[in-house]
């Protein structure tokens, strides 16, 4: 195994019924940096994200051929591999959609819930990973004091930071991000870019992006995706 890599695709395909949507793809992305995903509209980097951590199962008539190989704690693991646990996957890489999406809640019931449905009941772990997360989503100093406010009150750009802080809330080793600026003004987007940045020092970032001027700020290794290909871009 490449002694760098976090995630290894070999000969990955993707269909949509009877609509081939990705095309024997196979790359490498490295451990602790952010991999960009770029290339045209409705090309299928959305679809190549919902690939490493199975989402995609969710859309009836999809189907997905080849091999994830991803790098975790316990080594490596095939994640299309039929004994893959899908919560436990889930819990390792993490997602964060192209609009922010906190829930009908409070910031604090908002960060809580993923800890709820992974069963951690301890209150004062519940508090430290809570503010833990928030903290490594620069959002702390923000909300402190604003816990008990309805999510949906924040900004957009603190709602989009909030909701990468409840998936960094569980640990993930791995963290991806569909467009996660499109919806923001220029100011919040560069704040994401500074956290994304920061972030990739303990964790793996995949991130789609359509910003070519966002990914040469950001990115450590770029690819394109166009008709069902993914190239390595210099």
């Amino acid at each position: 195994m490449n002694a760098d890599a976090k995630i290894i695709i070999e000969n990955l395909s993707f269909f949509y019924r009877r609509r081939q949507v990705l095309t024997d793809i196979s790359a490498v992305f490295p451990a602790a940096a952010i991999t960009a995903v770029t290339g045209p509209s409705g090309q299928g980097k959305s679809t190549l994200l919902t690939t490493l951590n199975r989402l995609w199962e969710e859309i009836p008539g999809a189907a997905a051929t080849g091999i994830v190989r991803m790098q975790f704690e316990d080594g490596w693991r095939d994640v299309n591999a039929p004994d893959i646990d899908l919560p436990w996957l889930r819990r390792r890489v993490g997602m964060v959609f192209q609009a922010p999406n906190p829930l009908p809640a409070s910031v604090y019931k908002n960060m809580a819930f993923p800890l709820r449905i992974a069963g951690v009941s301890n209150k004062r772990e519940v508090e430290a990973r809570v503010e833990d997360a928030l903290r490594q989503a620069f959002l702390w100093r923000e909300v402190k004091d604003r816990l008990d406010h309805d999510a949906r009150t924040l900004s957009g750009g603190q709602q989009q930071r909030l909701c990468i802080a409840r998936a960094l809330i569980l640990e993930p080793e791995i963290l991806l991000l569909d467009e996660p600026t499109s919806s923001l003004d220029a100011e919040a987007g560069r704040v994401i870019e500074e956290l994304l940045t920061s972030l990739k020092e303990s964790r793996t970032l995949v991130v789609v992006s359509h910003y070519q001027e966002q990914v040469k700020r950001i990115a450590d290794r770029v690819f394109r995706l166009e008709k069902g290909s993914l190239q390595p871009q210099a």
